[in-house]
């Protein structure tokens, strides 16, 4: 179990760095450093250097919400997958919410801010998520699966 916390937490930490990486190449934006609410343009050689990034917080939340969707993964695992994947994207919007109010009351902020988007609910989460996070959970089955057959 300690070895798919820590491959979940990776593989995680990996997704967030590449995702950003690719939505600021895409965009043209980054975060502003004095208030994360705000997004700046970046110059074309900031855009290229793809720098991607993530947070100290995510490794235990990517890790334990792999273990934690693992019991779910069997439990629809026959059922079709547009509603197994709907399911994994509410799952996820509710976990990066709850995550992301916790750290709120813990620490006084949260490390993510999407404010600044359309789509978001409380800065926590952004709607328009919904389909990266359903390929997402469809991808997680897989890797469950394939963590399952190494004996992980």
């Amino acid at each position: 179990m300690l070895l798919r916390f820590f491959i979940y937490g990776v593989i995680g930490w990996a997704a967030e760095i590449v995702w950003t990486a690719a939505y600021e190449l895409v965009t043209g934006t980054r975060k502003d450093p004095l208030d994360p609410r705000l997004r700046v343009k970046m110059t074309p050689p900031e855009r290229w250097k793809l720098a991607g990034h993530t947070y100290l917080w995510m490794f235990p939340l990517y890790g334990m919400g792999g273990l934690a969707f693992e019991p779910c993964h069997e439990w629809i695992r026959d059922w079709p997958w547009p509603i197994r994947g709907a399911l994994w994207a509410a799952g996820i919007f509710a976990v990066e919410y709850a995550f992301g109010r916790l750290l709120r009351a813990l620490s006084g902020r949260c490390p993510w801010d999407y404010s600044y988007a359309r789509w978001h609910v409380h800065g926590l989460v952004r709607l328009d998520y919904a389909p990266v996070w359903f390929a997402f959970g469809l991808f997680l089955e897989r890797l469950h699966d394939a963590l399952l057959r190494l004996g992980a």
